[in-house]
This record gives structure tokens, sequence and C-alpha cells, in this order.
């Protein structure tokens, strides 16, 4: 085994305590001396632990309400100083400095403040984390003598290491532990930075910053959860790393089922991104990607039939997302279908009791996310954009067509405009109502051209076209998709509108009996 380091003082400071006691109770069973600071100091005396404060290691008490206790020579003299420079050794000895030979840090949740409704700049600044970060980037930087934990889920296997080896630590393991504190810190540096950057001065009479619309630097922080068994295909390598937030499908708690694939997350990532969007109880089916079922109903069990009813070849192997909790006859059904995954905000009893009959199945519980920014990975760079929630409601169409839709056709046109926002562009999306909700009736996803998508959309239809209406992701460059979907069945169309050829588009509409909305909105989704 590597160099062999002896722990014989430890400098603890936490804001999460998790663990905490019984760590140090360990270290102190192997007789290293401990040394804290404040709410960590007294919860180790509390628990019977003898703690030298860090004013007493100093001589300089904590002051300016805290900001200012672990900034000192004594500390980071101690930290940083070189074991094997003789130089190094004689002047921390001069001054009286004791060496530590652990650190054991974690930040102040400054992540948890900023998420927190009605939040000030004030007490954003107060959470800014100053000593901890800087023990642990001298500690992390001294790691070949030094043992720097920023991670509770650490103690274990630390605990396991020390005890086996005397209160030694080995350099692969000092190695491993520096890493992950200046991946804590550059995390937490990259948060500031991003919550600060969007919010105005709050100071006296310092004006409100001008925001900008989109920041000047893109900072991305995610920590690994766990690697994947492979990514799209089994010949490239694939992990899922995760933000942090416990909410959206990284963060989603897996309740039974194998391990997901990357194909999975991606395809359940699409699936709840659409169920989010309805107020309505509404069941997704995806397929690669592409939703091949949409329904609304009174109950989830009612909308999953539904959702299926619309395309049952192209359901098999899929997945499911609900914006409802899954109960026990909803489940029931399911059941009956091969998917590979179903992801909901919760899960009855009945309903976890009548799905744990198919192993394999992946159940997923979701905290729905907060709207965020879309980024993207191209070569050389980054893409970043607003996610499209620009809402569009009855009050915001307009109808250039000589007929007007009836209230009917208007709902359901809403309904079709939503699921076709979520489709692959160019996108062509027929539905209709059902006893009064929302209902896809055939989805043409992917085309090279409007009109093959209208074609496509129809030939996929598995329930009647005639009634129907259908919703295009952008405008029509000419009539033939328009008359490729009224020769289709559909009786009205929801469009953006804004083409230089509207006036033909509305005339074949006209000509046709077909009556148009216009969103003035596009939605196209290229992946």
């Amino acid at each position: 085994m590597s160099e062999m380091k002896t722990v014989n003082r430890a400098l603890l400071s936490v804001t999460d305590k998790t663990g905490l006691v019984e760590f140090a109770g360990v270290l102190a069973g192997l007789g290293v001396e401990l040394v804290s600071t404040g709410g960590t100091a007294k919860a180790l005396r509390e628990a019977g632990l003898k703690v030298l404060d860090v004013a007493e290691l100093t001589g300089f008490p904590e002051m300016l309400d805290g900001r200012v206790k672990t900034l000192h020579p004594g500390v980071h003299g101690g930290i940083l100083h070189r074991r094997d420079l003789a130089e190094h050794v004689a002047a921390v000895a001069e001054h009286g400095i004791k060496p530590i030979d652990m650190v054991v840090v974690n930040l102040y949740a400054f992540e948890k403040t900023a998420a927190r409704e009605g939040v000030t700049t004030a007490e954003l600044i107060e959470n800014i984390d100053i000593g901890g970060p800087s023990m642990l980037r001298s500690a992390a930087k001294n790691f070949a003598d030094v043992a720097v934990v920023s991670d509770a889920a650490d103690y274990l296997a630390l605990t396991e290491e020390l005890q086996a080896n005397g209160g030694k630590l080995s350099l692969e393991t000092r190695w491993r532990l520096a890493r992950g504190a200046f991946a804590t810190t550059a995390a937490y540096d990259s948060a500031i930075a991003s919550t600060l950057e969007a919010l105005p001065a709050e100071f006296g009479d310092v004006e409100a910053s001008v925001e900008t619309v989109l920041p000047s630097t893109l900072r991305i922080s995610a920590r690994l959860k766990n690697s994947l068994r492979y990514g799209e295909n089994p010949h490239q390598a694939a992990a899922v790393y995760t933000d942090g937030s416990g909410s959206g499908i990284a963060n989603a708690q897996q309740l039974q089922g194998k391990e997901l694939s990357y194909n999975n997350l991606v395809d359940l990532d699409a699936c709840w991104a659409l169920a989010s969007e309805f107020e309505q109880t509404a069941v997704i089916i995806v397929k690669h990607t592409n939703p091949c079922g949409v329904a609304l109903g009174a109950t989830v069990e009612q909308a999953y039939l539904r959702a299926l009813e619309a395309d049952p070849v192209s359901a098999f192997g899929g997945v499911i997302g609900v914006n409802r909790t899954v109960d026990g006859p909803a489940a029931v059904e399911m059941a009956k279908l091969f998917v590979e995954a179903i992801v909901a905000p919760d899960f009855t009893p009945e309903a976890l009791a009548a799905l744990s009959a198919k192993k394999n199945l992946r159940v997923l519980r979701i905290v729905p996310p907060s709207p965020a920014r879309v980024i993207k990975q191209i070569s050389g760079g980054f893409l970043l954009q607003d996610e499209d929630r620009a809402p569009v409601t009855a009050d915001t169409l307009t109808y250039p067509t000589s007929r007007q839709p009836t209230d009917e056709e208007i709902a359901g046109l809403l309904f079709a405009w939503k699921v076709c926002k979520h489709v692959k562009s160019n996108a062509i999306v027929y539905a209709r109502l059902q006893e009064g909700f929302g209902q896809t009736v055939g989805v043409g996803a992917g085309q090279m051209s409007r009109v093959d998508a209208a074609r496509f959309g129809a030939m996929k239809a598995a329930l009647p076209l005639p009634g129907s209406v259908a919703a295009s992701d952008a405008f029509f460059p000419f009539p033939d998709g328009v008359e490729a979907i009224a020769n289709a069945g559909a009786t009205a169309i929801i469009q953006p509108g804004g083409s230089v050829r509207d006036a033909e588009v509305i005339a074949a509409a006209d000509r046709l009996g077909v009556a148009m909305a216009f969103t003035g909105i596009r939605h196209f989704r290229h992946g």
C-alpha cells in the first residue's frame, strides 16, 4: 500500500451534522485530538467528546459574528505546511503552530437558502461560506499530508480504513478526498456566482443592476449520481449526473425495477415534460422521445386506456408519464402492457402491489422540477435557451378563416397544440375530444417536410380521423399540408401563421371548409 499517514489532530466544522458524532467518536477512540468551532463543538461536547476550541488553537477569538474564526495562520499553517520540508516544519514550530492532519468541513447551505421563497440578497450574502472553502482548499492542496473530508457519505469508508490501519489513511484515499473537496468548492462557487448574477443589488441607494437575459458565463455543475451500463448504444460509456435539487428525472426515486438506462432517462424526461403541461389528469406514453399516445381523463385509469388506444402498437416497450398519483385500477391496466418505465408524483400502495408483479418494470416517483433553462452541447461549446413555456389560450388565438372553429374544436386544438410542442419537428398532431377530454389520434413526428408529417400522422392514426383537429408546430409553407390534413378528415387546424404564403394557405382552408386558428408562436423541437 502507498504511503500511509497517521491522523493525530482533526479540525471539524460542519453545517450538516449527519453522522458527525459517530465519526468524531471513532477519531477520538483512535487517539485523535478534536478541534472544532461553534455549533459543531457544542454538538460534540453534548455527545461527551473532548474538544479543543479553534480559539484555543489560534489564541484569537471568533469575531464579526462568526465571519472570522478559522482564517488564521494557526489553522492554515497547521494544514498547509509540508511535512517533508525542514523549513516548513521549522517555521510552524517557531510560531507554535500545531499540525492538523484531517479537516472535516461541509459548507453553509447556500443553495437551500437561495431556493427559499422571499430570500433577500442580504440573507444570501450572509450564507456565503468563507472559512469553510478556504480550509477545504488548503487541505486538498496539501493532500500529501492531510485528509480532507467534505462529504458525510465518506465517514463509513474512512472509519473502516482508519480502524484497519491504526489511525492511518493511504495516499490513494487522501487523493480521492482532495478531488472531491475541489469539486465541492467549485460547485459551491458556481452556485453563488450563478445566483448572484441573476439578482439585483439591494443595499441602500444602490440602484438595481441591469439583468442580462442570459448569463455572461455559463456555469454547469453536477455531481455523478451513478454510472450507466452504456449510453444510447452498447459501445458508448455513460453516466447520470445530478444538480442536487432533489427534483426532476435525474433525482427521481426508483421504487422498483431494473437499473435505468440512458435511453430510459431520456424518454422519461420527455414523457414527464409533456405530462406536466396539463392541469387535468393526463397520461403520456412516449417511444423514442416522441409521444405516441396522450390523453386526459376523469381518472388515471381512463386517461391511460385512452392514451393506449391512440397507438397500442407503438406503446409496446415505451415509457409512461402520469401527472397524478397512480392508483390501483390504473396500475392493474398498466401492468398488462410491456413498458420500460413509469413515472408519476406518487403511487398508492395498491398501485405498487399491482406493479410489483412486473419485476423488471422501473417505477419512479418524481418531485416536479421548477422551470429551468435548457442546455445542449455542440462541438466546441454549448447552446442555452429558456424552456418553451409560452402560453397559448383561447383568448390569445386569432381566426383567419371564414369559418370560425367551434368551442369543442378550440378545446381540441389547444390540447393538440400542447402535445405538438413535445413532438420532434416537423410535427403534425391529430387529436379529438372524448367526452370532453383530449386524446391524440395520430402523431406525425420528425419528418423533413410538413406535408409528409401530415400524411404520416394520418397513416399512424389508430382512431377515426373524421371530425378530428390538427396542430402544426410551425407555419405551412404551402397549401399542400392543409390539403393533406383536410383529406384525412380533420375539421380545424391550429398553427403559428406567419408564412409568406399565409393567404394561399387560408384560401385552401376556406375552400375545404376547414377552420383555422393562429397562435403567433412556433414550437420547433429539434432534439
